[in-house]
């Protein structure tokens, strides 16, 4: 069966929040468009983004309140006027909760008008997504109208009847909710119908949509409130044992998540029901997808709840290979990444080579003296997907702007191009490389520092915020970017 990913294709690493325009962070409007059109006139046919889901306060994609659910605040507002839902004078005045709460208002506005002014095709289709998702979405809206009630709370902090799901109190809250539910519930359709949109544009202009899965989802979520016996929780609710990696190249103590890990032994008795479900959901947005800590399909680190780092975990077996023979029976042509980054044992390697999965190879991690360093492009497999940096690393000019000069040094005796100057070189050497799929960070084609790094590991705030400018994008760097596509053989053809 010929995948996706074994022609030889370059792409771009960029999330929509990143997108220009208007207010607080990008979302699926006219911008998102331009994008999928400068990748196509760029010769580029792959857009991988971050997760999609809506995440908490901090921001991060990779802690959501669903593993289903988009983001709203990834809806555009002006689709909503365009379709005569929304007054384009339109506001809400009276809120003070920040930029998504105000988006969320004006969404519950254009439900009113969607209610009075769609046409029967339309309401069909809103009766059908709710059908066709009911097995998440009725559990998530109920979610999130609890949680706006109880001032966000984390639902173990709940009314103990609400916290364990009592079917009367269920039932109740269902009864007094019903229109707020029916406001969230078009919400998830407004953004599923955008998206999909968008996923049938960028199907025309011959732009694969690249999504990631994080392994994990967040313990203050929908999944965990209404699954509890897929997680390791005691019989009241909490965690004994939380997610995280040990040290590692990010991290001198290493990094504790937070996360609720599996109860493995239920998945299998059920067929792994629970993640087909969310893997499912993920196939109807992406073309590819990318399982972060891919790691943790063969032993997870669970660190003790009362532990403040991560240091003292211990690695935990996980039936990795049953799982993702579950996932490629059930879905055959999904094309799967596997984020092998970090402590990465031979057993993780097998699994990874038994289902013929690409892994990852940054560029930054390369040169550290060993030829026989994984990273360096003299050692990659074709089956493998090339990046200059990933979100969580410094953008390359500003990583190489830190090195001294006996690494720099290193690099450019390496790379014999002391003439080209950073992130140029890199990149060239990523595209240059025998890898199938080449990803470069937009920061990287738009030559920014360190100022303009996506996240910091370990860190909180100001993370998950930048956003470029079409004013960056000058013709020299999309004809830069352009000619290495074309020389190097990445157009997917």
């Amino acid at each position: 069966m010929t995948s996706l990913l074994d022609k030889r294709r370059a792409g771009v690493l960029l999330h929509i929040t990143s997108l220009p325009g208007r207010g607080e962070c990008g979302d699926l409007g006219k911008e998102a468009y331009n994008f999928v059109n400068f990748l196509h006139d760029t010769g580029l046919s792959v857009w991988q983004t971050l997760p999609l889901g809506m995440p908490h306060g901090d921001g991060s994609p990779y802690q959501c309140l669903s593993s289903h659910a988009g983001n709203p605040a990834l809806i555009s507002i002006d689709w909503l006027v365009d379709k005569g839902w929304l007054n384009i004078n339109e506001h809400c005045g009276e809120c003070h909760a920040g930029h998504e709460f105000i988006k969320s208002c004006l969404i519950t506005k254009a439900f009113y008008g969607f209610q009075t002014m769609a046409d029967a095709d339309e309401l069909a289709a809103f009766f059908q997504f709710c059908q066709d998702k009911a097995s998440w979405l009725d559990d998530f809206s109920l979610f999130i109208a609890l949680r706006n009630l109880f001032a966000h709370k984390s639902w173990s902090q709940w009314p103990e009847a609400l916290k364990q799901r009592n079917a009367e109190a269920l039932s109740e809250a269902r009864h007094l909710f019903k229109d707020v539910l029916e406001s969230i519930k078009f919400e998830q359709y407004i953004f599923f119908r955008q998206w999909h949109e968008l996923k049938e544009y960028a199907g025309q202009k011959g732009v694969l949509l690249f999504g990631d899965i994080p392994i994990f989802v967040s313990y203050d979520s929908a999944d965990v409130w209404a699954n509890r016996d897929v997680f390791k929780l005691n019989k009241d609710g909490e965690m004994d044992v939380v997610a995280g990696v040990p040290p590692d190249y990010f991290s001198e103590y290493g990094q504790r998540w937070g996360n609720p890990h599996y109860d493995w032994g239920y998945l299998q008795k059920t067929g792994f029901k629970w993640w087909l479900d969310r893997i499912k959901s993920q196939y109807e947005l992406f073309d590819i997808l990318r399982i972060d800590h891919f790691r943790g399909f063969e032993a997870a680190w669970e660190i003790p709840a009362e532990e403040d780092t991560a240091i003292n975990g211990k690695w935990v077996t996980a039936p990795g290979g049953n799982l993702l023979r579950a996932i490629q029976n059930t879905f055959p042509l999904l094309s799967l990444v596997a984020e092998d980054l970090g402590i990465i044992t031979h057993e993780v390697e097998a699994l990874r080579d038994d289902f013929h999965l690409p892994g990852m190879k940054i560029l930054q991690f390369a040169f550290d003296g060993n030829p026989r360093n994984p990273y360096l492009p003299m050692n990659y497999p074709t089956n493998c997907v090339v990046y200059t940096g990933t979100h969580d690393n410094d953008t390359t000019l500003g990583w190489f702007e830190n090195l001294n000069d006996g690494d720099k040094q290193r690099i450019y005796d390496y790379l014999g191009w002391p003439s080209m100057p950073m992130p140029h070189s890199l990149i060239n050497a990523a595209m240059a490389s025998v890898a199938n799929l080449a990803i470069i960070p937009m920061q990287d084609i738009l030559l920014l520092g360190s100022a303009d790094r996506m996240n910091t590991p370990g860190t909180i705030d100001g993370n998950w915020r930048w956003r470029f400018e079409w004013s960056q994008l000058s013709n020299d760097k999309v004809s830069f970017f352009s000619h290495l596509v074309q020389m190097f053989g990445r157009s997917g053809n």
